[in-house]
């Protein structure tokens, strides 16, 4: 797992005590001019810095010399986060902004905090919504590292490779329009201990029965089989959007998180972004299947033989650190005879997860010849005996 940006140490979380200082930066919407012709610049995925789309001037993202990125302790940040009273509608709601563009009002919803003005076109982020005192400040955002046009070329060599898919759906393609779109998640490092007892099975066969139902069986004699051992899992991402599919999601995995940056808001120009509204402690219950599914394997290896049974596996979790990021995917949705579909491509490796349309009538075939070759089997092993 990577390591991410220093803002946002627990011991830096403060509340503000001033409420309209406070309101004030929230209804500001940011945009980020041009240093030669003051346009809007937006981040260019193929050069990995900000471009302006009229004169072309490049300029590179504002990173602290000393920026790093770095954990957080997991519990320190519980605590501060629950003496300040954190809400998780901090984000919840309508917000409604000023463009400093053309002066036009834009509407953030739910934890939306980087879009495009609708009437100017101008890429525009809620000021202050990554600062707010009573919230997680990001601590690194992977960019884009896949463009339109890749995206595209990926999305059809997705589509070639579906079996079982309708031949017109195939011939004709998916078309839509890409959003570019930045998700929130958790990453969390822990220590864990396990102790586990369960049996070890060693099978054995032997024969029995005579005549014509003479056979051979397998049984399994078990054995009592214990221990302990440790493990260090680094980097486990636990998605930290609710409105966004986990199974769509869980498809583009895995992510070069060694790419990450430490967070700038200027890699967000020009593309959607979402904060998290998933908190960071219901965030690390949701990483202890993951990590527990890994360990449960771990105890069978180490229990060994040709069968096992786990009657008791404990966990304990140390050292646990965390870190927020914000990584990029491509979001389209499509219709295919009136039903809608929707996909994400990893905006980071090309990677497609998708809905996709089957067809009745091939996995009907399918059935059909699987039905007749287990036919021909049989009746082949009659004839034989």
């Amino acid at each position: 797992m990577d390591e991410q940006a220093g803002d946002g140490q627990p011991g830096d979380l403060k509340v503000s005590t001033d409420s309209a200082e406070a309101h004030h930066s929230q209804a500001d919407g940011r945009i980020f001019p041009c240093e030669a012709c003051g346009a809007d610049v937006v981040f260019n995925i193929g050069t990995q810095h900000l471009k302006c789309p009229y004169c072309g001037h490049e300029q590179k993202l504002s990173i602290e010399a000393d920026a790093i990125l770095t954990e957080h302790d997991f519990h320190e940040m519980i605590e501060s986060l629950r003496e300040h009273h954190e809400t998780v509608g901090a984000t919840e709601g309508f917000k409604e902004v000023d463009c400093d563009a053309c002066g036009g009002i834009v509407v953030f919803e739910g934890n939306l905090t980087s879009t495009r003005c609708p009437y100017c076109d101008s890429p525009i982020q809620l000021d202050g919504i990554h600062e707010m005192e009573t919230r997680i400040k990001p601590d690194g955002v992977l960019p884009f590292q896949v463009d339109e046009k890749r995206a595209k070329r990926s999305i059809k060599k997705w589509v070639a490779s579906l079996w079982f898919a309708p031949n017109d759906f195939k011939k004709s393609g998916i078309e839509g329009k890409l959003n570019g779109v930045y998700i929130p998640y958790w990453t969390f490092d822990s220590m864990t201990f396990v102790a586990y007892a369960g049996e070890r099975g060693e099978e054995y066969r032997v024969t029995v029965g005579t005549g014509k139902n003479r056979r051979t069986v397998t049984r399994v004699r078990w054995y009592p089989a214990s221990g302990n051992f440790q493990r260090f899992f680094d980097d486990v991402l636990v998605l930290a959007c609710q409105k966004m599919s986990p199974k769509l999601i869980h498809g583009l995995e895995p992510w070069p998180l060694n790419l990450s940056l430490p967070f700038t808001r200027e890699a967000l120009a020009g593309y959607l972004a979402r904060t998290y509204d998933v908190e960071l402690e219901p965030g690390f219950h949701q990483a202890k299947p993951r990590i527990e599914s890994a360990l449960r394997s771990d105890v069978n290896r180490r229990i060994g033989g040709d069968r096992q049974r786990i009657s008791r596996m404990g966990v304990d979790y140390s050292a646990i650190t965390f870190k927020f990021l914000l990584l990029p995917i491509w979001l389209l949705s499509y219709r295919y005879k009136g039903k809608v579909y929707q996909m994400m491509i990893n905006a980071a490796t090309g990677k497609v997860s998708g809905e996709r349309p089957w067809s009745a009538w091939k996995i009907a075939g399918a059935i059909v010849l699987g039905a007749i070759v287990v036919l021909g089997s049989w009746a082949l092993i009659v004839s034989m005996q």
